[in-house]
């Protein structure tokens, strides 16, 4: 089953979303460039959060 994302940000051209996974919150940090392969899930939204602050792209 696909996740429903909420609490959906944008940091440059990193999206940071909130989900629901086996009963607990989590949270993605996923690149949207072009080329740019960058996606992690992170059990902290701040962390999510940091890792979009600080993403360089690769593309």
């Amino acid at each position: 089953m696909t996740p429903r994302f909420h609490n959906i940000r944008r940091i440059g051209p990193v999206q940071v979303a909130s989900f629901l996974s086996r009963g607990r919150n989590r949270h993605l940090a996923a690149c949207t460039a072009p080329r740019c392969d960058f996606s992690a899930e992170y059990d902290s939204r701040s962390a999510a959060e940091l890792a979009a602050r600080t993403h360089r792209c690769s593309a």
